[in-house]
């Protein structure tokens, strides 16, 4: 049963995957009347444009938390099939494995030209002793896009029965637009306070992006997802924020559709600065998942080096990170080492800084009418549908009626 008091003006602060989704629910439930009720989508730049445009995308049964993981895989299906999201998103099921390999060399090919190196691979076909060999390490026989010689374990972790992926920009977004045709209004600007009388809401100020005086929403319901940014609205707040460097390829050929978790040892350098890496060896763990579209996305390891900056457009790239990731994937894969680099990028995930781990889901007790929906760390993807579903609910049904979040909700962490 719906509330007895629907509200009237309901302000989403984030235009990342949670607060889409919760547009996206919120203008989807059906107590939603656009007459009687403004939903605002509140961002500061621009949708999709921190970690939810910059993310793997992968979806997987085996995600965490597991109150909310299945409800949001299923989810992502039916909304896929509704809204074709297969070509819209680039939904679609995959393969996952954890791979262990040893890195070839590569400093010898920095000198190479792009013209060089094409023509290198072009030339160099997978043998059947070769193929030979991924088989013998147990490597399925559609992922043959990394070196052979290199190869020591497979281990499956998924296939497209739990394990999926969609483009994390497209369909963000798409759910921005979907929400947008259902009367969802997006303002742009940075949250400058959220105002209350006693413990009731009553709007939220901000600065518009492009300039100009304060201004104020009305709200009587407030959804906080504003991800690493959410201390700023919610100073209280337990999330802390871990920045991570990513890069996209497009390999020299389309490739099958892994998602691959690796471990490569990269060999040392031989003391010439030719034919190894640079200095001592180290073993590494770059995560790569191929997409739709001859792309491939890879990322490495995270980072707190710098500061959480003000808004998501002041994110600093660090160079040199985004070319560690090319030359560790480049170590394990011909594919990969001759592609054309399409971006190099960096993002900040959310993360709950204290107990056992997020996100945090639901209603605050010290302002009512204030739902927080954040610390997503990196399921902000899979478990977007989910959230912003149970967000809906708690709005429209005044509490969450698809999965039990108990175990999520911010009394656990004293908000």
């Amino acid at each position: 049963m719906a509330i007895d008091q629907p509200p009237k003006n309901i302000v989403i602060i984030g235009g990342g995957i949670i607060g889409s989704t919760s547009a996206y629910f919120l203008s989807h439930h059906p107590a939603y009347d656009p007459a009687n009720t403004t939903i605002t989508l509140l961002e500061a730049t621009q949708i999709a444009s921190g970690a939810s445009g910059k993310a793997g995308g992968l979806l997987g049964l085996w995600a965490y938390p597991s109150c909310i993981v299945p409800l949001s895989y299923r989810l992502h299906k039916e909304l896929a099939d509704k809204y074709n999201g297969a070509e819209r998103w680039g939904y679609r099921g995959v393969h996952c494995g954890q791979i262990e390999m040893k890195g070839r060399p590569i400093a010898q090919d920095k000198g190479a030209s792009s013209t060089e190196k094409n023509e290198s691979v072009s030339l160099h076909k997978r043998t059947q002793e070769a193929l030979g060999r991924l088989r013998a390490a147990g490597v399925p026989k559609e992922l043959d896009w990394v070196v052979p010689e290199g190869v020591r374990s497979y281990d499956a972790m998924g296939d497209p029965d739990d394990t999926a992926q969609v483009h994390p920009y497209q369909f963000t977004t798409s759910m921005a637009r979907l929400a947008e045709e259902k009367g969802v209004k997006i303002v742009y600007g940075s949250v400058k306070d959220i105002q209350s009388s006693g413990d009731n809401v009553e709007g939220v100020t901000f600065t518009p992006k492009d300039g100009g005086e304060t201004q104020t929403l009305p709200a009587d319901k407030v959804v906080i997802s504003a991800g690493p940014w959410t201390r700023n609205v919610f100073p209280k707040a337990p999330i802390s924020a871990t920045r991570a460097h990513s890069v996209v390829i497009k390999p020299t050929r389309p490739v099958s559709n892994y998602a691959l978790f690796t471990s490569i040892e990269l060999p040392s350098s031989n003391g010439s600065g030719k034919g190894g890496w640079r200095g001592a060896s180290e073993t590494v763990a770059p995560e790569i998942y191929a997409r739709p579209g001859q792309e491939i996305y890879a990322c490495g390891d995270g980072d707190r080096l710098v500061p959480l900056p003000k808004t998501s457009d002041k994110v600093e790239v660090d160079e040199q990170r985004c070319q560690d990731v090319i030359e560790y994937v480049s170590a394990i894969s011909d594919e990969l080492r001759d592609g054309e680099i399409m971006a190099k990028q960096a993002c900040y995930l959310p993360n709950v800084s204290r107990g056992s781990g997020g996100p945090i889901i639901g209603e605050l007790s010290s302002i009512k009418e204030v739902v927080m929906a954040a610390g997503h760390t990196c399921w902000g993807i899979q478990n977007g549908p989910a959230t912003g579903k149970l967000v809906s609910e708690i709005v429209w049904d005044g509490k969450a009626k698809s999965a039990n979040i108990s175990s999520l909700s911010p009394a656990k962490w004293g908000l």
